[in-house]
């Protein structure tokens, strides 16, 4: 029997497409959610639902099938030193809330590598990347205090490509893919540790899925790279994309986001790209503005940040703010950047003065 580790995910949503990966190749995942998501997953497992290149509709996988086990909770009574690894699925504002900062600061204590699927990138990873002053990008967090403590060689940062929903219709525990792309983790600092990632990735290669008529193979693939800089190609994609769906009076589409003005979007998104190439990225790691504007044709609604302030949310992931800021410590500025982020300041403060 190959070695089995035993995985922590912290959010359900990204988390449970995850886990459901790493249980397919044969690992133990536990993942941290709200109480009525963690009794469906228990109950009816979680279910995922992705396309395939060259089949028709979706290929449906339930974690209570798989060769794995999937288990799911709140955060009361978990143990992180009983974990080989634990990743980080919620989005950084949640971190603050009761209950996840105390198990957040038990992973902390507890020494496991951590990886993360942010969008926003835990503020001690960015003290892995030569050039960046961490401490001067403290405000672009909802509460930097979390994070205090923790050792930037125990975190690494992995891109959350892949985009997921939860079908609105439909119960909880059910995940619907829609762009099946790959995870992109930087290595650990320690060859040890990302061992561990180089043995999920292999064994998540190694997977062949059953849909009743044949076994295939699965698109959603771990990738583990030994540049830190990798992680950041969604930044581009961010920027270009997911924040521009913020408009003045209301949301729009990424793929609109993306394409009603293309020459902004390439010219912001480029700048972003060379960004990043100003701190060390190699450009071969990064992703050409052509491929994310034809994947962004399939992304017909907002994005998630720009729901959640259309909802009333007081608070989101700021990767905006912290691109400008880590921008400016580099001497470069963008007017798209500057305009995007006055309109999501704008939407916060109408949310933050309505929850008052």
């Amino acid at each position: 029997m190959s070695t089995q580790y035993k995985i922590l995910i912290m959010g359900a949503s990204y988390g449970s497409l995850l886990g459901t990966k790493l249980a397919l190749a044969g690992h133990a995942v536990h993942l941290v959610c709200l109480p009525a998501e963690a009794d469906l997953i228990n109950k009816e497992g979680a279910i995922v639902r992705m396309p395939i290149k060259g089949r028709e509709g979706l290929v449906e996988i339930n974690s209570k099938k798989l060769p794995g086990k999937l288990t799911a909770g709140g955060t009361a009574g978990v143990r992180p030193s009983d974990y080989d690894l634990v990743a980080l699925a919620m989005q950084e504002p949640q971190y603050r809330s009761p209950g996840v900062r105390e198990l957040l600061a038990a992973v902390i204590k507890a020494k496991v590598p951590c990886m993360s699927i942010m969008n926003m990138p835990p503020l001690p990873y960015l003290k892995r990347i030569p050039g960046i002053n961490a401490e001067a990008l403290r405000d672009c967090y909802t509460d930097p205090s979390v994070w205090d403590g923790f050792d930037p060689r125990l975190l690494t940062m992995c891109s959350p490509d892949p985009q997921a929903f939860r079908p609105p219709e439909e119960k909880v525990n059910v995940l619907q893919v829609r762009l099946p792309t790959n995870f992109k983790a930087a290595r650990f600092d320690s060859d040890a540790h990302t061992a561990i990632l180089r043995k999920l990735e292999a064994d998540v290669e190694a997977v062949r899925f059953d849909t009743g008529s044949g076994k295939v193979e699965l698109p959603v693939k771990l990738k583990v790279h030994d540049s830190v800089f990798v992680p950041l190609a969604k930044w581009a994609m961010l920027i270009a994309g997911n924040y521009r769906c913020v408009q003045k009076d209301g949301m729009r589409p990424i793929k609109d986001a993306v394409h009603s003005d293309i020459e902004a979007s390439r010219s912001v998104y480029n700048w972003v790209l060379k960004l990043c190439v100003s701190l060390g990225a190699n450009e071969k790691d990064l992703v050409p503005f052509e491929k994310y504007a034809s994947a962004a044709l399939s992304l017909l609604t907002p994005s998630s940040a720009a729901r959640a302030l259309a909802n009333g949310a007081p608070n989101i992931e700021r990767v905006d703010l912290l691109v400008k800021t880590i921008a400016a410590q580099k001497g470069m500025r963008s007017d798209v950047l500057d305009q995007t982020v006055s309109l999501v300041e704008g939407w916060l403060e109408k949310n933050r003065k309505k929850a008052a």
